[in-house]
């Protein structure tokens, strides 16, 4: 199975997916590049930047559920 179909995947069970995820389980160096592609397939993906406890920023991508 591609990254590309393993994250929107997850994506698609309510995870929230920052690169530190996409490393650690899919083996993904480029999740901007995955979303991306994802989002070219008509996926809305919702970014936002997190501040982590020792002060350092990092984007977080979450699938948008439509209600």
């Amino acid at each position: 199975m591609s990254q590309k179909t393993e994250i929107l995947k997850a994506l698609k069970k309510g995870r929230k997916l920052t690169s530190l995820d996409a490393l650690a389980d899919f083996g993904c160096f480029r999740l901007g590049a995955r979303i991306l592609e994802i989002h070219y397939m008509g996926y809305n993906i919702l970014k936002r930047t997190v501040r982590s406890s020792n002060g350092k920023n990092f984007t977080q991508y979450r699938l948008e559920v439509k209600k």
